[in-house]
């Protein structure tokens, strides 16, 4: 009878109607960590006759409170076998760790505690989701993360151009160059002299390892840079800036989306430069250094093979995870100029057709898979853009903070 009575309080939050309970003293699932008064409605039973009043009485906005927080239970913990049963060991594995076991609030708050990592931290304000709530704002400064694994780019001047945009910015705490090339990198002396602290730290030569969660990186956010990316100072200040409104999420310059290909039965990638989009590629972003952590030890070890075996679509497998967490899309801001597809100099050496197939072939099936392990399509499509204030319009320039990035 109380698997009977759980199983039915289950369907009732899966199909967002709140559930109404007349069992004194009744323990409902997962009731150590979940919080079942802001989904349930609990009764005596003894007062029966004094039920149907009591939920008449109950205001439109409470009920849509209650309606809301029974679907993010439902999707955080009773949704699969799967989740049920992380979510068990997960309490256990807090009930063994005192010390560094997962506050309650985090239980019953989005994204919800599988998604709160405790090995990483169990302060709130160290997470990207609870600033808000919380009347908390991230770090002033970010570390920028330049992944090199092109001699023929390193020589040029592109690097080097761009380590001096970044480091002009006012905001920037210290660059990171993750140098994944044979050949030793260069001495120090060799480096641009900065304003801001510059590390070289040798890959492992595996693009998922651009989303290590690495001890150098001591800042929430984090601007992550391709070696090809052109930037200016105005676009990485702005970029920042925003980002700091909108922690939980990608903010950045360059876009894809995605959509159903009903002709093929499955998705589709598409890089048309169109308003609408779902992706904001790595290749020059901001997001919270915890999204590292998540990538690294949330994810399937297998999903970060495929990544690791065609050294292709990690941007996509980012920018899903943050979706699937947050449930909303990234945000692009305003940029210079018009950025090229981030193709390696080997790939626009050989210049061929089909190197470029290749690669738009691997991505369109790295998106498929990606959806099967997680279950659904996570990427949420979106047309917001944010410009700063009175960009491109026609007034005198000294009014206008970022002034720079309408310069040709």
């Amino acid at each position: 009878q109380l698997l009977s009575l759980h199983a039915d309080v289950l369907v009732s939050i899966q199909a967002a109607c709140i559930p109404v309970l007349l069992s004194n003293g009744w323990e409902l699932p997962f009731s150590e960590v979940i919080d079942w008064k802001k989904a349930a409605v609990a009764g005596d039973e003894k007062l029966l006759l004094q039920i149907p009043s009591t939920v008449r009485c109950i205001h439109s906005n409470k009920i849509l409170a209650y309606r809301q927080q029974t679907q993010f239970l439902w999707e955080a913990y009773f949704s699969s076998v799967e989740k049920i049963v992380q979510t068990t060991l997960e309490i256990i594995k807090d009930r063994i760790f005192r010390q560094c076991s997962r506050q309650r609030f985090l239980w019953n708050a989005l994204p919800g505690g599988l998604l709160v990592l405790p090995q990483y931290s169990t302060h709130l304000g160290d997470f990207p989701f609870y600033y808000l709530s919380r009347g908390l704002k991230p770090s002033r400064k970010f570390t920028a993360v330049i992944w090199v694994s092109s001699p023929v780019l390193f020589q040029s001047q592109s690097v080097l151009k761009l380590i001096h945009a970044v480091s002009g910015s006012q905001y920037c705490a210290q660059i990171l160059i993750m140098w994944n090339l044979e050949k030793p990198p260069p001495t120090s002396e060799r480096w641009p002299l900065t304003a801001v602290p510059l590390k070289v730290i040798q890959g492992k030569k595996k693009m998922t390892h651009r989303f290590y969660p690495y001890a150098e990186i001591l800042t929430d956010a984090v601007l992550s840079l391709d070696e090809s990316s052109s930037l200016s100072t105005s676009e990485v200040d702005f970029a920042f800036v925003t980002w700091r409104s909108f922690p939980d999420r990608i903010v950045g310059f360059l876009t894809r989306s995605h959509f159903w290909d009903s002709s093929r039965n499955r998705w589709g990638y598409t890089s048309k430069w169109t308003n609408e989009f779902s992706m904001v590629l790595t290749a020059a972003a901001f997001y919270h250094r915890y999204y590292h952590s998540l990538f690294t030890d949330y994810l399937p070890a297998r999903l970060r093979s495929l990544v690791d075996q065609i050294s292709n679509c990690e941007d996509i497998l980012m920018n899903f995870l943050v979706s699937a967490v947050t449930k909303l899309p990234p945000i692009k801001v305003s940029q210079k100029k018009e950025h090229k597809d981030p193709l390696s100099q080997q790939d626009l050496q050989s210049s061929t057709l089909s190197t470029v197939n290749l690669r738009f072939t691997q991505q369109q099936d790295c998106m498929n898979q990606f959806v099967s392990w997680f279950g659904y399509m996570p990427l949420v499509h979106s047309q917001f853009r944010l410009d700063p204030v009175l960009f491109k319009d026609q007034v005198s320039v000294l009014r206008k903070k970022y002034r720079h990035l309408e310069k040709p």
